[in-house]
């Protein structure tokens, strides 16, 4: 897919954001500032990751249509539209990934264009409704999607009350300038750098660094390999802080039917490099000489 820059009205809303948080130089920065950072990156970063991604994208889990909202409504606070448009074009780039119909393959493309250069352009304001028709059925998901601008005002007000103009720049601006580059490192980053553990047709890989930066989400190849599985740190030492939040939110009947990896993707023949060795083994009894026949 060859594609040409051509800036929508929500890139120049995206590029100024980036530039109101230059105004840190003359704000400075306090702990309440940085706190009220964090906290709203932690916040809004689970609303897309156990909310726009595992969720709305996969239905990797479920939960009840109150809690739909408010995941709907978390993750639009971040500033990266609705549930429905996320969804849509998440679950195109799964059908097509590092293809020519991939909306922002790193592969075919090259980095900007799948980190910032898809976001920017006017080419994909619009969704295709039909790959969303399990969500479309509910209009409060349609209303907040249409106007996807109610959370992050709601948001940015919220943090200019808390602390201020300084609040307001360090809570919303910057920490929405990090939840931008840190999901969008997932479909840039994650198809260029790291290691590969299955086969998957495509140039997911997984990376330990972005799994911390993204609460779980660099365990990319995992999530190609097997994307309905809530869990995308397959193994216990693999970090996965969304799939945390969610397990404890279960215990509270919060949400449920959480879906996991099946055991056979988890043993060794089922990995790359699992089947290197089988046929290298394959290999070496190949080339072995057939016994001789016993003389009488």
């Amino acid at each position: 897919m060859t594609n040409q820059f051509k800036l929508s009205a929500s890139g120049l809303l995206f590029i100024a954001v980036h530039f109101v948080c230059l105004s840190v130089i003359w704000l400075g920065i306090t702990w309440q500032a940085a706190a009220l950072c964090a906290g709203m990156f932690l916040v809004r970063k689970f609303g897309i990751t156990g909310g726009y991604h595992r969720y709305f994208s996969h239905r990797s889990y479920k939960t009840s249509r109150f809690f739909q909202f408010v995941l709907a409504f978390i993750g639009g606070a971040s500033a990266q539209k609705g549930a429905l448009w996320w969804a849509a074009h998440h679950r195109h780039h799964h059908k097509h990934s590092d293809t020519e119909e991939d909306l922002h393959s790193a592969k075919l493309e090259g980095f900007y264009w799948s980190h910032v250069g898809w976001v920017l352009s006017n080419e994909y304001d619009e969704y295709e409704s039909k790959a969303v028709q399990d969500l479309t059925k509910y209009p409060e998901l349609v209303f907040i999607d249409k106007y996807h601008w109610i959370p992050p005002v709601t948001v940015a007000v919220g943090c200019y009350l808390v602390g201020g103009w300084i609040g307001l720049v360090w809570g919303f601006f910057v920490s929405t300038v990090i939840l931008y580059h840190t999901t969008f490192a997932i479909n840039s980053l994650c198809h260029m750098f790291g290691n590969r553990r299955y086969e998957t047709g495509e140039h997911s890989k997984n990376s330990l660094w972005l799994a911390f930066l993204t609460l779980g989400e660099g365990w990319h190849n995992n999530h190609h390999h097997y994307p309905i599985s809530c869990r995308q740190g397959f193994f216990w030492y693999e970090v996965d802080i969304t799939y945390y939040v969610l397990k404890t939110l279960s215990f509270f009947h919060i949400v449920w039917d959480l879906k996991a990896p099946p055991a056979r993707l988890l043993k060794r023949e089922a990995m790359i490099a699992g089947q290197a060795e089988a046929a290298q083994a394959e290999a070496a009894t190949a080339s072995e000489p057939e016994p001789a026949l016993a003389s009488r």
